[in-house]
């Protein structure tokens, strides 16, 4: 795979899959932290180690295959323009953290870009496994046989005592952060996520938007995962979250049937609104397309809308944020300059589905 190739499509293969729950969990992702041992961490480390470190990686596992994960492309991060490294962060393929980086960083991504492997991120790797829908068992499982067989090659910095050794103090442990993606238009819509989110917090969980930590909720999409890694088995924290994601399940259900019963006309009025901004539109910010993009989504989840696919808004949700936008315009584009252009694409992509 190419990079151009990474950069063509707004959604990943894995995407376009439907899982269990796949109506409010959109994904569910395991990332695991890991160092190699005889080096120091990254931000101690001087560039000739962390050279070395991107070289081994580079030698022992481009065009190499993981089970069903095929060929791994590497990517050094100091060759990316600053467009193509906003397009793998909004593809969930690198974290914004790498994306800043100058030295000698790199990412290794499966060709079906379920797998993505951070190099000298704020650690020397950076596991992640992405499972379509509400698959976090799936996903732990995967992503273990996936670390097994990296330490094949690799000696990882662990302590009898405190676990995997991490950059930061809060990973240190288990070294996992597992979170699931979910869409939840009801909850937000009845408010009752702003007294959720603090409860969810008080369990050891921590709720963040569609980009992980400092990123806002756009189109009520959450972040929900653990913020505890130490005393704790990697089964019990999946364990954990599973339940209160189940519990968020349950209530975003509850939440929807209960609009559509006391206010479906409301309901329908706000949904064919959005609908109408996307399909004529000449002007739309990010906010607001993806804003109507959920109310959307929920309008085809509830079968108010039929002639509009799940995928196809999955796809916008990516493809209007300002590096795609950039990438697919090969220039780089005032603020104004991208809202016209969003507005543009949402309008030819609603009219290819009718």
């Amino acid at each position: 795979m190419t990079l151009q190739q990474f950069m063509n499509e707004a959604i990943s293969p894995w995407m376009r899959e439907d899982g269990p729950d796949s109506d409010i969990v959109l994904s569910s992702r395991i990332r695991l932290a890991r160092n190699f041992s005889q080096y120091s961490f990254p931000i101690l480390a001087d560039e000739s180690d962390l050279e070395h470190i991107s070289s081994f990686i580079r030698e022992e596992y481009e065009h190499q295959s993981f089970q069903d994960y095929q060929e791994f492309s590497f990517i050094p991060i100091q060759k990316l323009s600053p467009v193509e490294r906003r397009v793998l962060v909004e593809k969930h393929l690198i974290s914004p953290h790498l994306a800043e980086q100058d030295h000698s960083s790199a990412v290794l991504i499966s060709k079906n870009e379920q797998v993505s492997i951070m190099v000298n991120e704020e650690d020397h790797l950076r596991l992640q496994l992405y499972y379509p829908g509400f698959q976090l068992t799936k996903a732990l499982e995967k992503v273990f046989e996936l670390d097994d067989w990296l330490e094949e090659k690799v000696n990882y910095a662990f302590d009898e005592k405190r676990g995997y050794l991490t950059g930061c103090p809060t990973n240190v442990g288990t070294g996992m952060r597992a979170s699931v993606m979910m869409h939840l238009p009801a909850l937000a819509w009845t408010q009752q996520i702003n007294r959720m989110i603090p409860a969810i917090n008080q369990l050891g969980l921590v709720v963040r938007g569609i980009y992980g930590e400092g990123s806002e909720a756009k189109g009520n999409v959450f972040q929900i995962s653990n913020q505890i890694t130490l005393g704790k088995s990697e089964e019990d924290i999946v364990e954990d979250l599973q339940s209160v994601a189940g519990q968020l399940i349950e209530q975003e259900r509850k939440a929807r049937n209960r609009i559509m019963e006391q206010s479906a006309k409301r309901l329908e009025d706000r949904i064919y609104r959005s609908y109408g901004i996307l399909a004529y539109s000449r002007i739309i910010e990010s906010k607001e397309a993806a804003s109507c993009l959920s109310d959307v989504r929920l309008g085809i989840d509830l079968g108010v809308i039929e002639n509009v696919s799940r995928s196809i808004l999955n796809e916008l949700m990516v493809l209007t944020q300002p590096g795609f936008l950039q990438q697919y315009a090969k220039k780089s584009l005032a603020p104004n300059e991208r809202d016209v252009l969003r507005a543009s694409l949402i309008r030819e992509r609603i009219q290819l589905e009718n």
